[in-house]
């Protein structure tokens, strides 16, 4: 049983030594333990620093393509390596390597395909983003109450074959709603968290990353639930219709209708622009299953692929 613990990272000549020193290279049920860099441009000393540490696989972007176009580099690079399991961690040391035994328990134990490494101890700021993404997931999208923001977490070889990541900004609430769409089996294990000193490589600012990272769920939400999403706003938009609607037939019967005509335009355009959501869910999830079979595509020449090099 070979894990490959993957770190995308982008200038962390910082802490990434610490990180890599922190990985516990001995692991019950796991016979080999390797560490692969994906290092997304960096204009510091990130690679010279990943090797002097002991890094075993360092492979280098020649430009910055962003953390989700890394993200599923790095995956395809540790299964192309031979891992049966992938772990994903950040060069920052916001995440306590020693806990990955416990991490990987559950996939070990084939419990799970997936484990969340959960944060306890998040700094007030990232907190609060994070409950505000995690809700948002929650209620919107039906996922479980997982910490969503999480980088830190374990793979089968199965589920990094499997999960796609349609986005361009980050990787976390992307894969996750793929790996609910296709029936993985997610767990969560509660893991240490150190706060980070340096400024976020990912959130900019505040607003910045609140506007990317709620648009990413927003337009994830709409890839993969699109019946719920287009079914609430049509909802919405109908009932308040239909009430307008019941008010103008009161007033058309008993009074004869002579100055509620407004109510009339108000409440067939609500029905209207409500019945056209309703449609688009409808449309949103028949192209749903044609993304899966092309899902189930990709992920039969991926194994061709790796039985071929076998």
């Amino acid at each position: 049983m070979k894990l490959i613990v993957n770190i995308p990272c982008y200038n962390e000549e910082e802490n990434l030594a610490t990180v890599i020193k922190e990985i516990p290279r001995q692991i019950p049920g796991i016979d080999q333990v390797e560490v692969l860099i994906y290092d997304d441009g960096s204009t510091d000393r990130t690679v010279e620093i990943a090797r002097e540490a002991g890094a075993d696989y360092v492979i280098s972007n020649k430009k910055n393509k962003g953390l989700a176009t890394t993200f599923r580099a790095a995956l395809d690079a540790a299964i192309e390596r031979g891992a049966d399991i992938i772990v994903n961690t950040d060069g920052d040391n916001h995440y306590d390597q020693s806990k990955m035994p416990e991490l990987l328990k559950p996939i070990l134990d084939k419990k799970a395909d997936i484990v969340i490494g959960s944060r306890k101890n998040l700094e007030t700021k990232n907190k609060n983003l994070n409950k505000i993404g995690s809700s948002v997931m929650t209620r919107w999208a039906g996922m479980p109450k997982y910490d969503v923001s999480t980088g830190y977490r374990a793979y089968s070889k199965e589920a990094a074959m499997k999960i796609g990541v349609y986005s361009l900004h980050t990787y976390v609430h992307t894969t996750l709603m793929s790996a609910e769409d296709l029936k993985l089996t997610m767990v969560e294990v509660p893991i240490g968290d150190r706060p980070v000193d340096r400024p976020s490589r990912l959130i900019k600012n505040v607003p910045d990353h609140i506007w990317k990272a709620g648009w990413n769920i927003v337009r994830n939400i709409v890839i993969f639930r699109p019946l719920r999403f287009f079914g609430i706003l049509g909802f919405i938009m109908i009932l308040p219709g239909l009430v307008i609607l019941g008010r103008f037939l009161y007033f058309y019967f008993t009074q004869g209708g002579n100055g509620h005509i407004q109510s009339l335009i108000v409440a067939i355009m609500l029905i209207i622009v409500g019945y056209i959501n309703v449609v688009l869910g409808l449309l949103g999830s028949s192209i749903g299953w044609s993304r899966k079979v092309s899902e189930d595509i990709l992920y039969r020449v991926k194994k061709l692929e790796l039985d071929k090099d076998k």
